[in-house]
C-alpha cells in the first residue's frame, strides 16, 4: 500500500520539489497551499487549502486528506517564511508573523494530524528548520530564532510521541536555490539608520547565497531516505559542506572566536 504524504507549504521551492519527487516514486501526496487556486497546476500532485497561522484551515485540511485516503503516514512540516532586519528596527508584528508561521504553526498541524496517527498504530513527522537555526545570524536573528525553537522543540516532542509507534525527525537544510526572497519579509534599509550600510551589505549576501544555492531536488532525496530508514536519526543536515561544517565549529569554538569568525564572514565590524 502507498504510503500518504502530507506536505505543507508544497505549491513551490522545497515542498514543491519533495512532492514531486515523492509522487514520481508512488506516493500518495499531498501538498498544502494558502490560496491553491492562485498556483499553476505545475505538481504531480494535488493542493489543499492551509494557513499555518489558521487553525481551521488546519483541521479542514488534514480532515480533507483522511477522509479521501484513510490515513497520513508521513507529515513534513515545510511551511515557512524568512525575515530579515536589525532586531531594533523590525516590526513586532512581523516578529509575531514569523514566529507563528514557522514555530506555532507547526505544531498546530502536528497536533492536528497526531491523534490519527496514533489510532493507525504510527507514522513519522519530518520538521523542516534551518542550519540558521543552529546558529543567531546578524540580521537574521528572528529566523534562526523560530527554526531554533522548532528543533529544540521537535527534540522533546518525539520523545514523547515515541510510544505511539510515531518517530519524528529534524531536517536542516543551508541555502537553496528556491524563491524565499521573494517572500521573505525585508525590514526595510532605512536612510540615517545607524545599521543602514552593515544591514544593507549583509542583506546582499544573503540574497546571493539562496540565488546560488543547492538544488533543492538533494532535500527531496533525504526525506525519501527518512521515510525508508526503520529508525531514523534525530537531526539531518543538508547543504554546503561549509554550512554543515559551521555547526560542527559553533560546538567547538570558543563563543568569541566564533562570534568573529561570523562578523568575518559578513565583513562586519
Amino acid at each position: 500500500m502507498s504510503k500518504v504524504v502530507f506536505i505543507t507549504g508544497g505549491s513551490s521551492g522545497i515542498g514543491k520539489a519533495i512532492g514531486d519527487f515523492l509522487s514520481e516514486r508512488g506516493f500518495i501526496v499531498y501538498g498544502t497551499s494558502r490560496n491553491p487556486s492562485k498556483k499553476p497546476s505545475t505538481s504531480n500532485f494535488p493542493l489543499v487549502a492551509l494557513d499555518v497561522t489558521l487553525p481551521e484551515t488546519i483541521t479542514a485540511a488534514v480532515s480533507e486528506v483522511i477522509k479521501k485516503e484513510g490515513r497520513i503516514d508521513v507529515l513534513v512540516n515545510n511551511a515557512g517564511v524568512g525575515i530579515t532586519g536589525p532586531i531594533e528596527e523590525t516590526p513586532t508584528k512581523e516578529i509575531e508573523h514569523a514566529f507563528n508561521t514557522n514555530f506555532f504553526g507547526p505544531i498546530l498541524v502536528m497536533k492536528a494530524v497526531l491523534p490519527h496517527m496514533r489510532n493507525q498504530g504510527g507514522g513519522k513527522i519530518l520538521n523542516i528548520t534551518s542550519i540558521a537555526g543552529y546558529m543567531g545570524l546578524p540580521y537574521r536573528g528572528i529566523y534562526s530564532a523560530t527554526k531554533a525553537a522548532l528543533e529544540i522543540t521537535t527534540e522533546a516532542f518525539r520523545m514523547e510521541t515515541k510510544q505511539f509507534g510515531i518517530q519524528m525527525t529534524n531536517i536542516a537544510p543551508g541555502d537553496f536555490a528556491t524563491n524565499i526572497v521573494a517572500g521573505r519579509y525585508h525590514a526595510p534599509v532605512l536612510e540615517g539608520s545607524p545599521y543602514k550600510d552593515a544591514y544593507g551589505k549583509t542583506l546582499a549576501m544573503m540574497n546571493e547565497h539562496v540565488a546560488i544555492g543547492e538544488d533543492p531536488t538533494k532535500m527531496a532525496k533525504v526525506v525519501l531516505e527518512i521515510i525508508e530508514a526503520p529508525r531514523p536519526r534525530i537531526h539531518y543536515k543538508v547543504g554546503a559542506p561549509l554550512q554543515k561544517f559551521s555547526i560542527v565549529l559553533k560546538r567547538v569554538l570558543p563563543d568569541k572566536l566564533y562570534e568573529r569568525m561570523l562578523l568575518n564572514h559578513y565583513k562586519l565590524k
